[in-house]
């Protein structure tokens, strides 16, 4: 069901309307990637090499693998817009985290650990299922390209590091970041403490926390 895959720009706007529903006291941006995936006489194709806003270029190994594209984009014009102190990203972005943690946790992973520790803990605080995996320069090397900057994919071993590692490209040195891969937890097929069966919303209430607890004034 991929009216589900626009989980991560949903909860963003859901993060948005609470904060601005209590008058938060921080300075957040809150910005999601709309764009529609249709097929045409235009479409990518594998093999491809396209150019990212950064300036990267990509080689298209699977199309399927479009979400990561669109976020790295968003991911740069953040920065360079807005020069934030933390950035934060979600997404409904591989079945690998599916795979790896089910529809119990949603998967964190991230270049900063206080940043994540933060993260990690307003989860917890709210209930949200959450858990670390590893970044590392060893699963950078399955991007690797021969055409290109970079692939799209690195293979079916550890598909959700590797992606995390394609966005990892897109942060500059120095800015915190945590990715959140919210691909097992964006819906649910009964209803939870937290949500109806559907659309779960998940990340709000954590991200709500994280501001109240590390970025708010006051």
């Amino acid at each position: 069901d991929m009216t589900m895959d626009m989980g991560g720009a949903g909860v963003v706007t859901g993060v948005m309307r609470a904060l601005a529903g209590r008058s938060a006291k921080a300075n957040v941006v809150g910005l999601v990637g709309l764009v529609e995936n249709m097929p045409s006489g235009n479409a990518v194709r594998p093999g491809d090499v396209v150019t990212s806003m950064k300036g990267d270029t990509v080689e298209v190994i699977n199309t399927d693998a479009e979400g990561r594209l669109v976020l790295a984009d968003v991911l740069w014009y953040a920065q360079q817009t807005y020069k934030p102190c933390a950035v934060i990203d979600l997404a409904t972005l591989t079945g690998a985290a599916i795979i790896a943690l089910g529809h119990e946790n949603a998967a964190a992973l991230s270049n900063d650990d206080a940043l994540c520790e933060a993260v990690l803990r307003a989860a917890r605080t709210e209930g949200e299922g959450l858990w670390r995996l590893p970044l590392g320069k060893g699963y950078a090397k399955a991007l690797k390209s021969r055409i290109a900057d970079v692939k799209n994919v690195g293979g079916r071993p550890a598909g959700t590091i590797t992606a995390a590692e394609f966005l990892h490209r897109f942060i500059e040195d120095g800015t915190p970041w945590v990715h959140l891969d919210i691909a097992g937890m964006a819906s649910v097929k009964a209803e939870s403490v937290h949500a109806p069966e559907g659309a779960s919303g998940w990340g709000v209430l954590t991200l709500d926390r994280l501001v109240r607890d590390r970025f708010e004034e006051g």
